[in-house]
């Protein structure tokens, strides 16, 4: 409910009617509707950190610019439209709301605090790698905010092009 139409539709009743369940049964679980989202916050915000910790990860082998191409290409060539709407609609709740803020705040540093090393260990100082890990989650998520191009071929060029931009200059 909330990738449909932001947290202003996670309303009780509807959601109980969705899930088949009373507003008792869901009353046994949420003490009200500020809990349900207190929960929700929880949830969205300790997922993205085990998902980024789990995928910025090197594996066996693996250099910190593979790992930066790996997470390039997992967030651009697999893109989640459920996930992104998740995410627009908790960040949209944050411009109003400071738990949610808070929430936005903890997923934005985890998601830094893992990949500025990753632009370090390729031989930037920490402000520039910084600046880099910025752009490249500038990148990942504006790309939701962008129709998608009807030209597949120049779409995978610009891709490349700007993964050269994001990694360019990085001592090796």
């Amino acid at each position: 409910m909330l990738a449909e139409g932001g947290v202003d539709n996670v309303r009780v009743e509807p959601l109980a009617r969705r899930l088949k369940v009373t507003k008792g049964g869901f009353y046994w679980h949420f003490k009200d509707r500020a809990d349900l989202l207190a929960v929700m916050l929880v949830r969205w915000r300790d997922g993205r950190a085990e998902v980024i910790t789990r995928h910025a990860q090197p594996g066996p082998d693996e250099t910190a610019e593979d790992v930066l191409r790996r997470l390039l290409a997992r967030y651009l060539n697999h893109p989640n439209p459920r996930g992104a709407a998740i995410e627009m609609g908790v960040r949209d709740w944050a411009r109003h709301d400071a738990e949610a803020a808070e929430a936005v705040a903890a997923v934005d540093h985890e998601r830094l605090s893992r990949v500025v090393p990753l632009f370090e260990a390729l031989g930037l100082d920490v402000d520039e790698a910084q600046a880099r890990a910025r752009l490249f989650y500038a990148y990942v998520f504006g790309q939701n905010l962008l129709s998608p191009s009807t030209n597949a071929a120049e779409a995978e060029r610009q891709k490349d092009r700007i993964t050269a931009i994001l990694l360019g200059g990085c001592g090796r």
